[in-house]
């Protein structure tokens, strides 16, 4: 029987294949290996007890992704969200995670909540700064709407979800979950049994190949290996002006005759996406001693 691993710890690992939850160990031939079980990964097992759930994994099936940290498998793309009000959305947070998802070769959902509550030019101003920058751009409401739209997009694949308090995450994702086909009392008494209180990386189902990970791991959203000198790469509305500056090295921050500095005045590169990619270049620069 073939799963994924939703949840592991204390040497459990939770593996669902589409409909249960089987409660199972690793073979002894993975410790010997070196090899350690990831929580999304694909994995063959072999039932012990069908009553119970229970069995072992035998065998961990080809990675096409891996993440350090949080430690995780076969990720295939990254969702953010924010409130669109209440509280304003940290557009230099946003920033961050989208680096921190390039650097991880993931892309990237960008999913405004309360849009039930927010102003239509406010929605304008927001998709027009960041259309350009390769993400998807969503306006959901986690209390009103049917969610259709955002649910296409994480159909059939892993997501991982972050985002700060107060913007609905937790509404949202309990949303997403409404009408899965899945033995749920069952399951998170398996899971969340006394001597499982840790908090460890955790995939929700939300159907029988659509995965969710809310873990606190993406929340860190300090930046890693970014010198100044490639800060600008994660900027993909940069691109089309690159090689155009009248200096080839150029960082679009005080250089004469810079051309993304020129698109910004003509408001052709997004203000907002600017500034903060100013702010985040003086942090580079301290991180790197410059």
């Amino acid at each position: 029987m073939q799963g994924k691993i939703i949840k592991g710890i204390a040497g459990f690992y939770y593996v669902h294949n589409g409909n249960s939850i089987y409660e199972c160990k690793a073979k002894g031939a993975f410790r010997k290996d070196g090899i350690k079980p990831l929580v999304g990964d694909n994995v063959d097992i072999e039932v012990i007890d069908e009553k119970e759930h229970v069995g072992n994994i035998i065998s961990i099936l080809p990675r096409h992704s891996e993440i350090i940290r949080p430690a995780v498998a076969n990720v295939d793309q990254a969702m953010i969200i924010f409130a669109i009000q209440k509280p304003d959305p940290n557009f230099n947070l946003l920033d961050r995670f989208l680096i921190m998802m390039q650097q991880k070769n993931l892309s990237t959902i960008i999913c405004f909540n309360k849009q039930d509550i927010a102003k239509e030019e406010e929605k304008k101003m927001i998709t027009e700064a960041y259309e350009g920058c390769g993400c998807k751009v969503v306006f959901v409401s986690a209390l009103e709407d049917d969610l259709g739209e955002l649910k296409e997009l994480l159909a059939h694949k892993t997501t991982t979800v972050a985002g700060p308090s107060g913007v609905g995450k937790s509404t949202l994702i309990n949303r997403l979950q409404d009408g899965v086909c899945m033995e749920t009392g069952a399951i998170s008494e398996k899971i969340d049994r006394g001597r499982h209180t840790t908090r460890h990386s955790e995939m929700i189902a939300i159907d029988s190949d659509t995965y969710i990970l809310d873990t606190p791991g993406f929340s860190s959203l300090r930046l890693f290996d970014v010198d100044k000198t490639h800060l600008k790469d994660y900027y993909p509305e940069f691109t089309e002006y690159e090689g155009s500056c009248r200096f080839l090295n150029c960082i679009h921050e005080k250089e004469p005759d810079c051309m993304v500095k020129d698109a910004v005045e003509k408001g052709k590169v997004s203000r907002l996406r600017y500034d903060n990619y100013l702010k985040l270049l003086e942090e580079a620069k301290e991180n790197r001693g410059y």
